[in-house]
């Protein structure tokens, strides 16, 4: 099947398409040691957002890299994509996924210095609901770097040959490259190895032990969870089944993102 046949399979009906997304009809994942996770159907950005497009929406460019509108934005922290997320679902007349408590969803008027603090994460909520941009959850990012139901089990996101799919040390040249310039995976998503390593939403911590759905990652914790590797890593922390995590406040210049929507709620 290609990706717009899985598209318009799902329950039988039409799928709205969303320009820059790719919809990803849910499945099911292995997590770890033969424990699966199911995830329902979704949208995922088919590049990582770009500077230019942080620039629209935030109103500044963070990059260590001069400006370069289709490089992914680069030196993002964890805050700085969940502010992108609700700024732009604003901004586009969409309902924010993010809520800090007591203090509603416009990041323009969450407490001074929020961004800065690491505690400031547990005041934060995502109502997945919702029909604005968001990050993935980790369960989803792994289904969707895999390819999806589409997966042909590489170890990278698309080919086995880490070359063809992804800049990384051996080749990126110490720097970021303009999103959608290698090939792109079983879905039609681009860089999801290479470029930037993507922020998620999820809490670090073990995987489930037992079979989830819609697992959104534990409920407390200090560190969030980033993955795919980025211009400067070596094959080996490349591969699509990869987990690191840091604290929400981490900046360096191979950060960036993607984002979501939740695929019930658009018509």
């Amino acid at each position: 099947m290609t990706p717009s046949q899985v598209a318009q399979s799902d329950y039988g009906i039409n799928i709205p398409q969303i320009p820059g997304f790719i919809y990803v009809q849910g499945g099911r994942v292995m997590t770890y040691r033969s424990v699966y996770a199911t995830v329902s159907s979704f949208y995922i950005g088919i590049n990582e957002v770009t500077q230019a497009q942080f620039m629209n929406v935030m109103g500044f460019n963070p990059t260590n890299f001069g400006d370069h509108p289709n490089c992914p934005a680069d030196s993002i922290t964890w805050y700085h994509a969940i502010a992108y997320c609700n700024k732009r679902s604003i901004l586009e007349g969409l309902t924010p996924c993010y809520t800090y408590s007591g203090h509603g969803f416009d990041p323009g008027v969450w407490p001074a210095g929020w961004q800065a603090d690491n505690l400031a994460q547990q005041y934060i909520s995502c109502d997945w609901d919702a029909n604005g941009y968001r990050l993935p959850a980790e369960m989803e990012w792994q289904f969707a770097v895999k390819g999806g139901l589409l997966s042909q089990g590489y170890d990278y996101s698309g080919s086995d040959d880490i070359a063809s799919v992804a800049w990384y040390a051996y080749n990126s040249g110490g720097v970021t490259h303009d999103v959608g310039l290698k090939q792109a995976n079983e879905l039609g998503i681009f860089d999801m190895t290479g470029n930037v390593y993507e922020w998620c939403w999820d809490i670090a911590g073990d995987w489930p032990n037992v079979d989830v759905t819609d697992y959104h990652g534990p409920s407390s914790g200090w560190e969030r969870v980033f993955r795919g590797g980025g211009w400067s890593s070596a094959p080996g922390a490349c591969y699509v089944w990869q987990r690191q995590y840091t604290l929400p406040t981490y900046t360096i210049d191979y950060f960036g993102f993607r984002v979501c929507r939740t695929h019930a709620y658009i018509t």
